[in-house]
């Protein structure tokens, strides 16, 4: 999270009754489809050719859609009738955003925003194209976007108007997280699409599926781990989990005063038993902050319940010898 870590925890009243001027979202206005990037987007050009805006996505639920960003590996094929090299047809990566970040050209028209424009969504995949160069980029621009700033990830989800979570078992983030990719490929005429549902003859060979949060992005991994025994459990959904490979924890935050992170033992349990590879990349501002001690306390809870249960979760403090930021908070995203 940043300044406006939450109401009453460094978001001033005073704050707020300024932003409360431009309290509508940002939800997009443009029709349901696909769409090459702005040329002021980020990256070279080759960059720019291969990333594309799908708008107004459908999850599960017609009602609940979410635009994504797609960034094409750069040895996927563009022509139509080559298909593209088989290391790169079913290999994905899917990003959730934290608090303040969004499309370049939104950003740019706010304040807040406009300072930040390294880290918007265009930017992040073209870097996590690089830390990823053979399998396809997938960003979720969060459902809403209260204030202009605060990232609420409602389809995924239940959580307040700032986006602090309510989690439960059963919302059904990996039903939509499978039908937003597969409506997102068949759009995007990836190939080899995953299908929206169905066991593991819906799903193409070769399939496979990281995931990764950063901030307030992480409530929405959070959530899929609550969720995680029942999907286990049940053999639609089963096939699609056992093909995610890794999750990424990047400096996880919200607004809320508790469940930063994952602390339900038989929820960890339940984690540590599926086998993920699980990566956690904190920096000191968001596990070292006094007034937030419960962030930290969190973490090194959720590392040790894990290797408590015989999981290896791989785990690092970035910039550990500098005064927290939240220019290193942001900076976990080219360092993990």
């Amino acid at each position: 999270m940043l300044t406006f870590r939450a109401v009453g925890v460094g978001f001033t009243l005073i704050a707020v009754a300024k932003a409360m001027t431009s309290a509508a979202a940002t939800a997009s206005c443009e029709p349901r489809g696909l769409r090459a990037a702005s040329s002021r987007d980020a990256g070279s050009g080759s960059a720019r050719q291969r990333l594309h805006k799908l708008l107004a996505v459908p999850g599960n639920v017609p009602s609940r859609v979410n635009d994504l960003l797609l960034l094409r590996p750069e040895t996927d094929a563009q022509s139509s009738d080559t298909a593209p090299p088989k290391k790169c047809r079913s290999r994905h990566v899917v990003f959730f955003h934290g608090d303040i970040q969004n499309f370049q050209e939104e950003m740019s028209l706010q304040p807040e925003g406009a300072q930040w424009l390294s880290w918007s969504l265009e930017q992040v995949a073209v870097i996590l194209g690089r830390r990823f160069p053979e399998r396809y980029v997938w960003v979720v621009r969060a459902s809403r976007m209260y204030l202009h700033k605060f990232s609420c990830y409602h389809n995924f989800l239940e959580s307040n108007m700032f986006g602090a979570p309510e989690h439960s078992p059963d919302y059904g983030a990996f039903h939509h997280l499978r039908a937003l990719l597969s409506h997102g490929m068949e759009l995007a005429n990836v190939p080899n699409p995953l299908q929206p549902q169905g066991g593991s003859n819906s799903i193409p060979s070769g399939f496979s599926l990281i995931l990764v949060g950063f901030s307030k992005g992480c409530v929405v991994l959070n959530q899929m781990v609550h969720e995680l025994g029942g999907a286990r459990a049940d053999p639609l959904m089963s096939p699609f989990i056992k093909c995610i490979s890794a999750m990424y924890w990047l400096d996880g935050g919200h607004p809320g005063g508790s469940e930063t992170w994952v602390t339900d033992k038989q929820v960890l349990k339940e984690l540590a038993a599926s086998g993920l590879e699980i990566h956690t990349h904190v920096t000191p501002y968001e596990v070292c902050d006094p007034m937030r001690a419960w962030v930290g306390r969190e973490h090194g809870h959720f590392i040790e319940t894990l290797e408590e249960f015989g999981a290896c979760p791989i785990k690092k403090l970035h910039f550990a010898d500098e005064p927290p930021s939240i220019e290193n908070h942001f900076r976990v995203i080219q360092e993990f």
